[in-house]
């Protein structure tokens, strides 16, 4: 019905509003499933924050190889950014639920493989996994939010899951302790296949038992209505794409019932044995791997980093696994296929996969020249010169690409409208300002007050930490009209440069024991950075049609991510400087101490302030990014009025 309605507004060049759908008991259900989805993932992203040296152990690296650990956190990066526009546009094409089910399933995939990893670049891979399939949840997530709410009562909704999203950064240092401190490190991973496999059967029922009650309506003769109702994104649909390359019209089905065919049993079962048999074989318990009988299986038939891939057990696991995949691409006659494979190759054609690859590429460029960067000594990375023209030729390649493709991932004129565009440059300024709270609060800590516990130095950023979540929540619960979101983010991020400036002039007892004026500078700055998170968020879904708001959150989820690696990097490198500058007018500590040079009071004090000088100037660049991204709230994500008609007249809002 929807889709007819803004069918003929189209046609006669008037835009209608579309029909508003209650938000349904199994919405919010579904809701807080994707939401428990998006906490895991989000503290899985900073448990490795603490775990990190008992990682390098696992895998035979010493500690004073650090700079070889790099890949672990950048190929997390890569996999968390690079393939977020292509999810996006999944989603768009088959709907969120199925893609957030491949989500769901890569980041299981990715747990396993690190959790058994005993080799650095299985980690890595492992690594990459869980960044492609908890970064996808994001975006899913959010898209689904704008699927199911009402453009202007959306707020809420949104500000919950961005609340989530920052929370994971409390959560995951610390959950991560808590297991390093009774168990291996393995076991952080190993706890999320449960919890996944729990959120799945969840989302799993709560269709189930939507699907029935609208089979139950459809008995009491409002079956058509429910039917034409059901979009590409609604569960009560078959989750497939829609559209004019494979004969259907997009949106709305044409109110048929599809055929049901017996349940499948036989791919979900060579599923369900294949990963069951993986799991076993790459974590290889020594009952198993040491026994007369069973040793067999674990002898790998290869040698290197990757010869657990190549024994017996993970062999077989494989072939059922692709005996799995078979059976599905096959639909034997008259059997409803578990997961359509068939029905991949035409999604896959219409997602642009040689522009994804383009973009990902662009991508991967831009997070490897700011990660594996030394802030000590530049901006970029030392391989600028090589991945700057690689990442130049990619971008013209991406761009010729989406010229001339049939079907382009960014399709013309889908974030044309300056809330989405801007949306994405407000995240950028907002993520160099939240990271550079992130990491240089508790260094300040480290350096001042708390010298000999690192613990005790995060502890303090906790305020700030606690504070962004609840800032979220109270932005979405405000922002119930989009008209309020550019007014929202521009004053939470006007709080953040109020409290970075006032950051800038801490001395070196500001963070001591009791209550400080520190406390509430850092409340506010999280309060202000919480704030801004589900306006902006409001602004560019807002912006969009309905067909690309999982494409848009995923660009805003990469702008974000983007702003904090640059930001960070650039905020330091220049920070940096001026703490050399400082340190070389100190002097040595021979003719400050002639007497005592190895324990020179005032030599650690001039070396304290020069730390100190360091940090402001990196509190004053945070300060900045947060105040450009509040005149680019206040400026860029204001609706005009043509921006409001075409988010109106977008049909599924």
């Amino acid at each position: 019905m929807t889709g007819r309605l803004a069918a003929a507004g189209g046609r006669s060049g008037r835009r209608v509003a579309p029909v508003a759908h209650p938000v349904s008991a199994a919405d919010r259900r579904r809701l807080v499933l994707a939401c428990i989805a998006v906490l895991l993932a989000a503290a899985d992203t900073y448990v490795v924050v603490v775990v990190l040296p008992n990682i390098m152990d696992g895998v035979g690296l010493p500690l004073d190889r650090l700079q070889r650990a790099t890949p672990i956190i950048s190929g997390f990066l890569l996999g968390y950014t690079a393939v977020l526009p292509l999810i996006g546009r999944i989603a768009d094409l088959a709907g969120t639920a199925p893609t957030f089910a491949w989500c769901l399933g890569a980041f299981a995939i990715g747990s396993v493989v690190t959790a058994t990893a005993h080799a650095l670049p299985v980690v890595v891979l492992g690594r990459a996994l869980q960044g492609v399939g908890g970064g996808g949840l994001v975006p899913v997530t959010l898209a689904m939010v704008a699927a199911r709410w009402p453009a202007d009562g959306r707020g809420t909704a949104l500000g919950v899951v961005g609340a989530l999203q920052e929370l994971g950064s409390v959560i995951g240092p610390l959950y991560g302790a808590a297991i390093v401190a009774v168990a291996s490190w393995r076991a952080i991973f190993w706890v999320n296949v449960p919890v996944t496999m729990v959120l799945a059967s969840g989302f799993w029922w709560v269709t189930r038992s939507e699907r029935r009650e609208a089979a139950a309506g459809a008995g009491a003769g409002a079956g058509a209505v429910v039917e034409a109702e059901a979009g590409p994104d609604d569960p009560r649909s078959d989750g497939h794409p829609r559209g004019p390359s494979d004969g259907h019209p997009r949106g709305p089905s044409d109110g048929r019932a599809r055929p049901a065919g017996r349940r499948d049993f036989v791919g979900p079962i060579l599923g369900l044995g294949g990963s069951v048999v993986l799991m076993i074989g790459l974590d290889a318990p020594a009952s198993l791997a040491t026994s007369a009988s069973w040793g067999q299986l674990y002898s790998p038939m290869a040698s290197g980093e990757w010869a657990a891939f190549s024994t017996p057990i993970v062999l077989i696991a494989f072939g059922l696994l692709v005996a799995a995949a078979g059976w599905e691409l096959l639909e034997p006659v008259g059997i409803r296929p578990f997961v359509p494979l068939r029905r991949a190759p035409v999604l896959l054609a219409r997602s642009d996969l040689p522009g994804a690859a383009l973009l990902a590429g662009v991508l991967a460029c831009i997070v490897v020249l700011f990660s594996t960067a030394d802030p000590s000594r530049q901006v970029l990375a030392s391989s600028a010169p090589v991945v700057i023209p690689l990442g130049a030729a990619l971008a013209a390649g991406f761009w010729w690409r989406q010229r001339r493709a049939p079907v382009p991932l960014l399709e013309p004129g889908a974030l044309s409208r300056r809330p989405a565009w801007g949306g994405f440059l407000v995240n950028l300024a907002l993520g160099g300002g939240l990271m550079a709270a992130l990491i240089d609060v508790p260094l300040f800590a480290r350096s001042t007050v708390d010298p000999g516990s690192e613990t005790a130095a995060a502890l303090v950023l906790l305020r700030f930490l606690v504070a962004v979540p609840v800032g979220a929540v109270v932005g979405g619960a405000l922002c119930r009209h989009r008209g309020r979101a550019p007014y929202l983010a521009a004053t939470g991020m006007a709080l953040a440069t109020i409290a970075f400036l006032t950051m800038t002039s801490w001395s070196a007892t500001a963070l001591g024991g009791g209550p400080r004026p520190s406390d509430i500078e850092l409340i506010v700055g999280g309060l202000g950075f919480g704030l801004a998170v589900a306006p902006v968020n409001v602004a560019v879904l807002g912006a969009v049609e309905s067909r690309h708001h999982a494409l848009a959150s995923a660009f805003a989820v990469v702008a974000r991510t983007i702003g904090m690696l640059a930001g960070l990097s650039a905020v330091t490198a220049v920070a940096l400087r001026r703490f050399y500058e400082a340190e070389a007018r100190i002097g040595s500590p021979l003719k400050l101490c002639p007497s005592h040079p190895e324990s020179c009071p005032a030599y650690n004090a001039a070396s304290t302030r020069a730390i100190i000088s360091e940090l402001h100037t990196i509190f004053a660049g945070a300060a900045v990014c947060s105040a450009v991204a509040a005149v680019l709230a206040l400026v860029l994500l204001r609706s005009s009025r043509e921006d409001a008609g075409g988010a109106t007249g977008a049909p599924g809002i």
